[in-house]
């Protein structure tokens, strides 16, 4: 096991909250397979290490395992959903350590855009004329406690009320104890009628004050853009460099699971101010 020097490896109280998380090894289970070489948590925190500091696969530190191996272990828990069901598990969790339900009935949605490298190609960036920024464009639902609920990635060209469409559905398939949206007035129109309609869900928008000069803070909107902003401290994602925009959505949810493992562990999460026993941080629930 490699000494823990870097400010984006897990301590060990993240490692107990996100470790049962994770898929078990194929050679401990029934059909069987070949003992992983690396421990999970070193390839999760090299994982991390990608995100937070902003560096290519092959820049990975020498103590880290080898790239090709930490890609190939992101590249399998993106495609089989497992960092979204870890994302899932831990805003359970959190809510409940906040003294709120597990499944919230309001959400906020935004969108941000940003810029693409030259990694992206363009079949899956374009051009958002609003924010004069050439790249692609990040939609996340939250719910009043800013946790994610739902990350969808397109291009930049993509209106947001065609892809809250989408979003909006993908959200109450899985979470149908959403009843009311929260959102700006880019989704007014159509959207509203259609969620309505379609999806028995309520839409509403909070408008921007008329006379206002600069920064205001608005109603439940400052929520989605706050999240925004936590994630924004991970380099990987200032810009876009992923070729898949499914694998622009796994690294936010890295960063995601990032937060929420830290303010899970944080003591002043807890009753007391002493530091929670491993046992409380597995069965928070």
């Amino acid at each position: 096991m490699r000494q823990r020097r870097y400010p984006s490896d897990t301590s060990d109280a993240e490692w107990l909250v996100i470790a049962p998380l994770l898929p078990p090894p194929a050679w401990t289970t029934p059909r069987g397979g070949r003992p992983e070489r690396w421990p999970r948590r070193e390839i999760f925190d090299a994982i991390r290490y990608v995100v937070s500091e902003g560096c290519r696969w092959r820049a990975l530190p020498a103590d880290s395992p080898p790239h090709q191996t930490v890609y190939g272990f992101f590249r399998r828990w993106t495609k089989s959903g497992v960092l979204e069901l870890v994302r899932d598990q831990l805003r359970r969790r959190v809510r409940c350590l906040e003294g709120v339900s597990p499944n919230g009935v309001a959400s906020v949605i935004d969108s941000q855009s940003v810029k693409a490298a030259e990694t992206v190609a363009k079949s899956s960036r374009g051009f958002d004329p609003g924010e004069r920024i050439n790249g692609r464009k990040r939609h996340v639902v939250v719910d009043l406690e800013g946790l994610p609920l739902l990350i969808s990635v397109t291009p930049a060209d993509v209106h947001d009320t065609r892809a809250a469409r989408i979003a909006l559905t993908r959200l109450r398939r899985a979470h149908p104890e959403i009843t009311i949206v929260w959102a700006d007035r880019a989704y007014a129109g159509t959207l509203i009628t259609w969620a309505r309609t379609s999806l028995n869900l309520t839409v509403k928008t909070v408008a921007r004050p008329k006379d206002a000069h600069g920064f205001v803070l608005l109603p439940r909107r400052w929520i989605v853009e706050r999240s925004i902003s936590w994630w924004m401290h991970a380099r990987r994602l200032v810009r876009d460099y992923e070729r898949l925009p499914a694998h622009a959505e796994a690294m936010l949810n890295t960063a995601v699971i990032t937060l929420m493992t830290r303010r899970l562990t944080r003591p002043r999460c807890f009753p007391s101010a002493a530091a929670p026993r491993p046992a409380e941080l597995i069965q928070a629930a």
